[in-house]
């Protein structure tokens, strides 16, 4: 008889000083509903909802360094100590309630800043509407609807490295376990990154390595900041899906230059630069990118993308294409997918809470590893930052 294997997914993962109970990641998921770039009570309740699904890493949505980076007025900032103390008290209610792991995504809008929310088709918000005016590595617009950015000079430049300074210090002291630079899906990273996006003519466009020099200044100047112990990587958009635009050869080039300067992880993602080209999306259409990046540069990758299925995230992850699998859109329509995808891998070493141990299939005395937030004060067994 062959003996069943434990599934890859369920295995622990260790990046720097920081283990992950498991490779199932909620991604992060921009809520637009903050105030005045402070997190709410939704937020209390969207994270820590998903704190105890089961996942090994929970993700805050995408936080900005500065009021004018935000991809619009409802949107997460840390630039003040406000907005310091609003994630501090959704992290810390998180905390103590929940085993995962926990990270935050720093990103700046760029061009794609002073926008409507989704559910509002993205349009521009104008001044008299309270918007603001966006900045980017050049003045190429979004599309005909979107107004031009102002280009940013050496001291704007300058001036929002600082930024993403100060806001890895405030993640570090809040307590955040593993930061992640979001320089994909057309923020402004990803528009330094692309020349459909940077005509700059000094040293940070023309060619790509120096198109990618800004984010490697950024990176550093944040990687010196971040704790030692704690990981951090990058969202990049391994492609544009345009003519002219960024090939997964390209991502394999910036990713090497982020290991050199202490990347612990890519999540490799696709797109989001050009509005007008269709995306052809499938479940794992994206997972050829993670795998090149993770093969080429030998660098750990997560991947993602209409991976709904439990079987499908095990084949990724067993197969070497990623490291770890995270689902947003997976999570907002069954939020306990972690639960469903250990029973139909056979695995029963799942976090549930106490409170809501009668729920497993296999009955309330089947796993004695269970946990309650007294539990979390004293035991970090199911993962977080090890010593």
């Amino acid at each position: 008889m062959t003996q069943q294997t434990h599934p890859v997914l369920f295995s622990p993962l260790t990046l720097r000083g920081l283990t992950l109970s498991n490779r199932i990641v909620v991604a992060p998921m921009s809520q637009f509903c903050a105030e005045d770039g402070c997190m709410t009570d939704w937020h209390l309740m969207h994270l820590g909802h998903m704190a105890i699904s089961g996942a090994g890493l929970v993700m805050t949505e995408a936080v900005y360094p500065e009021a004018r980076g935000r991809n619009g007025p409802g949107c997460v900032g840390l630039y003040s100590d406000a907005c310091e103390a609003a994630l501090a008290r959704v992290h810390d209610f998180c905390r103590e309630n929940s085993p995962a792991t926990l990270g935050i995504q720093l990103g700046h809008a760029g061009r794609k800043a002073s926008i409507l929310p989704p559910w509002q088709d993205r349009a521009p918000i104008p001044p008299e509407a309270g918007g603001w005016e966006s900045v980017g590595p050049s003045t190429i617009s979004m599309g005909s609807s979107y107004p031009p950015p102002r280009a940013l000079d050496r001291a704007d430049m300058a001036a929002l490295r600082t930024c993403f300074v100060e806001a890895t210090e405030r993640a570090a002291r809040i307590g955040y376990d593993l930061l992640e630079i979001h320089a994909a899906h057309g923020y402004l990273f990803h528009q330094f990154l692309s020349p459909l996006s940077n005509d700059r003519v000094d040293a940070y466009g023309g060619n790509p390595q120096n198109r990618r020099r800004y984010l490697l200044e950024v990176f550093a100047a944040m990687r010196a900041v971040w704790p030692v112990d704690r990981p951090m990587g990058v969202r990049l958009s391994a492609v544009d899906w345009a003519e002219g635009g960024l090939e997964v050869e390209d991502a394999i080039a910036v990713a090497r230059d982020l290991k050199d300067l202490g990347c612990d992880f890519i999540v490799a993602s696709s797109g989001g630069l050009v509005v007008d080209k269709p995306i052809p999306v499938a479940p794992g259409y994206q997972v050829p990118f993670s795998d090149a990046i993770r093969r080429e540069v030998d660098i750990p990758t997560v991947a993602i993308g209409m991976i709904t299925e439990a079987e499908h995230a095990e084949s990724i992850v067993s197969a070497g294409q990623a490291d770890c699998v995270a689902l947003a859109r997976g999570m907002l329509y069954e939020p306990r997918w972690a639960w469903h995808a250990a029973t139909a891998l056979g695995v029963s070493d799942v976090s549930y809470p106490s409170q809501y141990n009668p729920a497993r299939p296999e009955g309330r005395s089947a796993y004695t590893g269970n946990w309650t937030p007294k539990d979390l004060k004293t035991d970090r067994a199911w993962g977080g930052r090890s010593g």
